[in-house]
């Protein structure tokens, strides 16, 4: 049994009646828009976001979960695949896990109008059935998307950014999400506040490591769908090039600058900033971040009774460092 497999086990039950709901979720009296979204649904992803749903409001109520966890999962997977679809007019990508993006089907115009015919969905979803406190957690999580999207934007025209701003980019752009999908799944099913502000710092925890293990692969050869050093060609500063850029001298950091502002489309280029980000520390440095971000999101689940749902949590944080793509 392969790892998601194997995180799934305890909710599996669970996560065949979402698939359900989650596609009632996206319907629409508009043909057009009933293809797009049968074409989303049949590509999804590992579902990471949904089963932090409902792992974590089965760990907090002793394996309870209730109509409010099963709206707070399509709720927060509808504004994912919305933000996803959004990202790629953005970026103008072509593809999305390895199958043709919306935009490159259906073009830019008609992408942006399905993202935000979700974003929508989801909203409304929350407002019908009156769940505004999880609808709260949810609105913070896009804003702050939002935010860090720009936030980096900003910066990468600069090179300027401090370890300290790397932190706050990818806490906003990645960690807050999945902080929401655990402070959501909390919410659902207890009143606590103490204990849905200790799961959304776990989901934030996670999504830090999660980030900082995505940026260590663009210095891997490894097949994992995207290609090596692409972060380097689109001047995305991640937290290896950060540490070395901090740390060498200034003729090395001129070198290194210059190579990613004027030479990032050469190949050979490309290659030498790699081995030298390799070579000063950057990859190791990186790596015991994003274990110190690993094992303080273990901590957060001490006082938890042992249960499946929590050794499920813990497979899933491990997993997260430790995937190969």
């Amino acid at each position: 049994m392969n790892i998601t497999s194997q995180i799934k086990q305890p909710i599996f039950n669970e996560m065949e009646l979402f698939e359900k709901k989650f596609h009632e979720s996206m319907s629409s009296k508009v043909a057009l828009l009933n293809r797009i979204t049968y074409y989303i649904v049949n590509r999804k992803g590992k579902q990471m976001r949904p089963m932090f749903v409902f792992l974590t409001a089965k760990m907090v109520s002793g394996g309870v979960v209730n109509e409010r966890t099963y709206r707070g999962a399509s709720v927060i997977e509808l504004i994912h695949t919305a933000t996803l679809v959004h990202d790629d007019v953005v970026d103008d990508s072509n593809r999305r896990r390895g199958f043709f993006s919306i935009n490159a089907l259906w073009k830019n115009k008609i992408a942006v109008l399905v993202g935000d015919y979700l974003l929508s969905k989801g909203l409304l979803l929350s407002i019908d059935n009156g769940d505004f406190d999880l609808l709260r957690i949810i609105s913070v999580a896009v804003r702050e998307m939002s935010e860090g999207e720009l936030l980096q934007i900003e910066k990468a025209r600069r090179l300027d950014i401090t370890e300290a701003v790397y932190y706050e980019i990818i806490r906003q752009k990645t960690a807050t999400l999945i902080a929401a999908c655990c402070a959501l799944g909390a919410k659902s099913v207890i009143e606590d506040e103490i204990q849905v502000e200790n799961m959304r710092k776990f989901g934030e925890l996670i999504g830090m490591a999660f980030q900082i293990k995505d940026d260590l692969f663009d210095y891997t050869d490894e097949a994992i769908g995207k290609p090596t050093g692409i972060d380097i060609k689109e001047q995305k500063m991640t937290l290896p090039l950060i540490h070395v850029l901090n740390n060498c001298t200034s003729k090395e950091k001129s070198w290194l600058i210059n190579s990613i502002k004027n030479h990032n489309k050469d190949k050979k280029r490309v290659k030498e900033v790699i081995a030298f980000v390799k070579n000063n520390n950057g990859l190791a440095y990186a790596e015991q971040k994003m274990v110190e971000f690993q094992q303080e999101a273990l901590r957060l689940l001490d006082h938890y009774p042992n249960s499946e749902f929590k050794e499920a949590l813990i497979l899933m944080v491990n997993y997260v460092i430790e995937r190969k793509k």
